[in-house]
Order: C-alpha cells, then structure tokens, then sequence
C-alpha cells in the first residue's frame, strides 16, 4: 500500500474516532464532557465496549499516519525519534482498551492505576512526537506550506495539557475539556499530516534498488 492510501487509511480512522467520541456523549449521558475523563466512558458500564473499540482504532489510525510519513519522509535521521515516539502513543493508547478506567470521583485502584500510566506515556509521547516531527518537516521544502498549521497545532497542544495538569481530573474541575482539547488537537495534527500527503503534495521516497551479488 503507498503512503496516500495509508494517509487516507489514517484520515478515516480519524472520522470514525470522533464520530464514536461524539455518540458516547449521548450514549453515557451521567459523564460530563466538561468534567470527566474521555477514559471515563470506557469504565463499566453499559457501551464501555465501544470507547475500548474506539482505543484501538486511535492505535491503528495513529500506526497508519506513522507508515505514511515513514513512505514520504524515511525512518532516519532527525525524523527517527518523531515517529517512534508516535509509534508509543499509538500502541500505549490501544493498550487502554484493555485497562478500564475508573471514572473521575471514584476511588482509582488496579487497572486503573495501570490506565492512568499508559494515558501519561501515550501523552508524553505525542507531545515530543508532534513537536519533533514539525522542526523536522520545516526542513522539507515540499512540507512547508504545511508547517505553520502543524507548528501552531504541536506548540497550542501545550496550552490545553499545562491547563489539564493545573485543573487535574477532579470532579467539577475543568480538567475533562482541557483533556478533550488537548487530545483533538493532536488529531488534528495528525490528520493534518495525513491530509498532506493523501493529496500528493509530499512525495513518496523511491524503494530501495534490490540488492546484486
């Protein structure tokens, strides 16, 4: 597959993770959007299964928008640290799926406590992910059209996570929108990136000639 398809991989799985973020907000109407945890629609309870669904799909989506970049950009150099510390996010953000949450105002123990390590790495690691990926993209002449949008997106991911870590999870806090923020802003740049190269304007490395004897 070359890279504009899995773009345009990463791009679906985009919509359909927000079109499921959306339905559980309707769907789990006792979980404030302002207030809890996107994890939160995911403890027990009726349709938990669909944000354990939606976990693994951020994984996948995330992998597609990784292998699209590695097509146009290489796996090397500047770019190495950039698409595996997305690489961690993808595969710390499927691990959720099978950690539940416990939802904000109750007591957190077991799994939970293991959710709430995997959310730290998966955030951590989009964060430098994004951020290493811009400075690394800027240096690209076909990316630069692009960068300002990835830079303001990478650099406001900070305001919403800083916003989050002052506010915490806390009942009535605010810490569940800067949470929401914060996490739709790195899907964006994420299908910002993927947008980019699914309409060609990045262009596909040539495979490497095989080897003679």
């Amino acid at each position: 597959m070359n890279s504009r398809r899995w773009a345009q991989a990463a791009l679906a799985g985009i919509a359909v993770y927000v079109a499921i973020d959306v339905a559980l907000v309707f769907l789990r109407p006792h979980f404030s959007v302002l207030h809890n945890a996107e994890s939160d629609y995911g403890s027990a309870g009726r349709y938990a299964w669909l944000m354990d669904l939606n976990f693994v799909l951020r994984c996948a989506l995330s992998l597609a928008a990784v292998r699209a970049l590695v097509l146009v950009a290489g796996a090397g150099g500047r770019l190495r640290v950039a698409l595996a510390s997305l690489s961690v996010w993808a595969f710390a953000s499927g691990l959720l799926a099978f950690f539940p949450d416990d939802p904000v105002g109750t007591r957190t123990h077991g799994l939970a406590n293991v959710h709430l390590v995997l959310a730290l790495v998966a955030f951590v690691a989009v964060v430098v992910g994004t951020r290493s990926a811009t400075r690394t993209l800027r240096l690209d002449p076909a990316w630069q059209p692009a960068v300002p949008l990835l830079a303001l997106l990478s650099l406001g991911a900070f305001v919403p996570i800083v916003l989050l870590a002052k506010a915490h999870l806390r009942v009535y806090s605010l810490g569940g929108l800067w949470e929401k923020v914060f996490l739709g802003m790195e899907l964006l740049w994420l299908g910002v990136a993927a947008a980019w190269i699914a309409r060609g304007a990045a262009e596909e490395l040539p495979a490497p000639a095989p080897e003679t004897a």
